[in-house]
């Protein structure tokens, strides 16, 4: 497929704390563009497996399409879309391949089944590398869901080799069974299983609450909304979880990945402040390292990457991030555990509406939008 380019070069500014007053010089500037890699109905995400060039693109519906030396395949590599109730927030949601997929051919899946529960399936490729077995399918974990929103939906694989799973408090509004703060259930965490030579899997050393009787063992975090994209940089082993926020207030949380048991707050916090109010208690909490409230037409925010590719060294090392409703594209990095260096890269609105973000296996970054079109971000040129 040829390349489709953006016209528009986008260039950042920093925050508006840096911003340039007038008569002063503007240090250092920095360009962006972003390349249309194809089309595809209602993508939610984007991965790869290690050292491949292909990229695998989720679709709500159930299907996992290929693109492959630039093409959309013709055949899905994956399409479970029977066994899917797709709509809102629900449907085939994310995957993720097994480090040893090269060896193993396993990948596993995260979608919303026909009864709208929540369930994570191990498959594995068949001898055509471009199409997956899907009578290999396999169940790991299956979560009630009390209601149609708030699904999470995330399976990512930690530096540590465990499968995290991001579930989010079972849905309504304001999490009316308190989900996120009981350690007797799995809505409203982050889950963190061994998958590894154990079907269909074993609690890892190190979860906090394993051999407790008064709590889940698979709980790796606590206190989460809808964390409906999070993720790993290999490079400062940090964690990024960008969590949804309910009246005014989104979240990203940025903690070592290797830090147990953290309770993110909801829902006694709303990003920073307390949720109903004044006089929450707020100790053993942990507050997020960046907030930003509805003002500007934001409603939901997009958890992206942090960038290690190398096609643009300028922006190694920020993590990247939209909002669903508001369309622009920001970035920060973390220095000495604080965010700084903030840049606005693309106004309000420019993007549509953001659903997520991807990574190939270069470190590349990939904008997902509910229009159908998935972009890669690219250098100036």
């Amino acid at each position: 497929m040829t390349k489709l380019l953006i016209a528009i070069i986008l260039f950042a500014c920093g925050d508006s704390q840096a911003r340039p007053e007038a008569g002063t010089q503007r240090s250092g500037s920095y360009a962006i563009r972003l390349e249309r890699v194809g089309e595809f109905r209602s993508p939610v995400y984007l991965t790869a497996p290690a050292a491949d060039p292909r990229l695998f693109v989720v679709e709500q519906a159930g299907r996992i399409q290929i693109v492959k030396n630039g093409a959309k395949l013709s055949r899905p590599f994956l399409d479970i879309s029977e066994r899917v109730k797709s709509g809102g927030e629900q449907g085939l949601l994310s995957m993720a391949f097994h480090p040893d997929y090269r060896s193993n051919g396993e990948f596993f899946v995260n979608f919303t089944d026909k009864s709208g529960d929540t369930r994570v399936e191990r498959f594995k490729v068949s001898s055509n590398p471009d199409m997956a077995d899907e009578s290999s399918s396999k169940l790991v974990i299956a979560i009630d869901q009390p209601y149609a929103n708030h699904n999470g939906g995330l399976v990512m694989f930690g530096p540590d080799g465990m499968l995290y799973i991001g579930m989010g408090d079972g849905g309504s509004g304001g999490d009316p069974h308190r989900n996120g703060q009981n350690r007797n259930a799995l809505l409203g965490k982050i889950l963190r299983l061994n998958v590894s030579r154990v079907e269909p899997y074993s609690i890892p050393d190190g979860n906090p609450f394993r051999g407790a009787t008064d709590a889940k063992a698979e709980i790796w975090a606590t206190g989460m909304r809808n964390p409906w994209r999070f993720a790993f940089d290999r490079a400062t082993n940090l964690l990024y979880i960008a969590d949804v926020g309910q009246n005014e207030i989104e979240e990203i949380d940025v903690e070592p990945a290797g830090a147990a048991g953290l309770n993110y707050g909801w829902n006694i916090m709303e990003g920073d402040r307390c949720y109903r109010g004044d006089g929450c208690n707020r100790s053993g909490l942990t507050m997020p390292k960046l907030v930003f409230n509805h003002s500007g037409g934001a409603c939901s925010v997009t958890g992206g990457f942090v960038y290690r590719g190398r096609r643009v060294p300028s922006i190694a090392g920020h993590y990247f991030y939209s909002d669903y409703c508001a369309g622009w594209l920001k970035s920060f990095r973390i220095q000495n555990g604080a965010v700084t260096d903030k840049r606005d890269w693309i106004p309000s609105s420019n993007l549509g509406h953001v659903v997520s973000f991807g990574e190939d296996a270069a470190g590349e970054l990939y904008i997902l939008s509910e229009s159908g079109f998935v972009f890669r971000i690219a250098g100036a040129g």
